[in-house]
């Protein structure tokens, strides 16, 4: 709560400061400029107040799961590589984006950070279709990419990597989180999102200390509808991975949901001189890289769900 504190400080700071701006000054577009900006940091404050609602419950997962099949929570992230391991993350996100546009499917952001590269570092998106849980699930991990960048002037192919995670939404998340264990940030949004973005901090950062799992979120405009959304995903993310393991408690949770990112774990590489994506679990092959990349992956899809499938039975 210390993060919430000073930041509540720090907007008191700002009414006052603009209150006695607004007393005296006396153009009138000016004073209209300084009570626009009041009015939004009034809100912010307000927003802040506001307690989040159930931060605590007493139950764990059961077998009779509530889950949603038409909806999943959709994480890219850049791995090793440095700035073309951005760019090959976003390559990733406009391949599945591109996808999910052919398909039908409906996409929000809830947070997006860049390189200087103009490449990724993180983005995170909550997908709405048809069974799309059951048919993206085969995606988390590390994807690896072997090409020479658009950075590279010796002509020399490098290898990088991004991580996906892919996490089911259930209907209904009841888990018990201790606010002790919770280490909240709030920073300036860095998208889209009004006036109000670029004058308080309205992003959050929220990182389970037990776990040390970070859940990010700028979707909102104001800091308090952040926190609500940052703490939901939270409990989602930790009861997907309690139900994947099948444990009754937090401080049971041994892995996260990917790897560290490292270009030993792959699940599939991307190598462009070859014209060839290979997927190392089903030790399958396919080719037309550009095409891929453009949203022709629903047979990569298929296939990759068939063989996980097949494993688990």
């Amino acid at each position: 709560m210390d993060y919430i504190q000073a930041e509540l400080q720090r907007l008191d700071e700002k009414l006052k400061a603009l209150n006695e701006a607004l007393a005296a000054e006396a153009d009138p577009e000016l004073k209209k400029l300084l009570e626009e900006e009041l009015v939004v940091v009034e809100e912010s404050k307000k927003h802040l107040e506001q307690p989040v609602e159930n931060e605590t419950t007493d139950s764990t997962p059961s077998e009779n799961v509530n889950l949603n099949p038409n909806t999943a929570v959709f994480e890219i992230r850049a791995g090793t590589g440095g700035d073309e391991a951005g760019l090959f993350a976003g390559d990733l996100f406009r391949m599945y984006t591109r996808y999910f546009d052919k398909v039908g499917w409906k996409y929000e952001e809830i947070f997006k950070s860049e390189n200087e590269a103009g490449g990724i570092k993180t983005i995170t998106l909550e997908v709405k279709g048809k069974s799309n849980y059951e048919l993206l699930k085969g995606e988390a991990g590390v994807h690896r990419v072997q090409r020479v960048p658009v950075t590279e002037s010796g002509g020399r192919i490098h290898t990088s990597t991004a991580t996906v995670a892919v996490l089911p939404k259930f209907k209904k998340v009841e888990i018990e989180i201790h606010p002790d264990d919770l280490e909240w940030e709030f920073f300036r949004s860095g998208g889209a999102g009004g006036q109000n973005v670029n004058k308080v901090s309205t992003a959050v950062r929220l990182r389970h200390k037990p776990t040390d799992i970070v859940i990010e979120c700028q979707e909102e405009r104001y800091q308090g509808k952040n926190r609500e959304k940052a703490l939901s995903m939270l409990k989602n993310q930790l009861y997907t991975i309690m139900y994947e393991q099948q444990l009754k408690d937090i401080t049971e949770i041994r892995s996260a949901h990917v790897g560290s990112g490292d270009r030993s774990e792959k699940i599939r590489t991307y190598n462009y001189p070859q014209d060839r994506i290979t997927d190392h679990r089903l030790n399958t092959n396919w080719h037309n890289i550009p095409a891929r990349m453009n949203g022709d992956i629903e047979n990569i899809l298929l296939e990759t769900k068939d063989h996980l499938f097949k494993t688990v039975q």
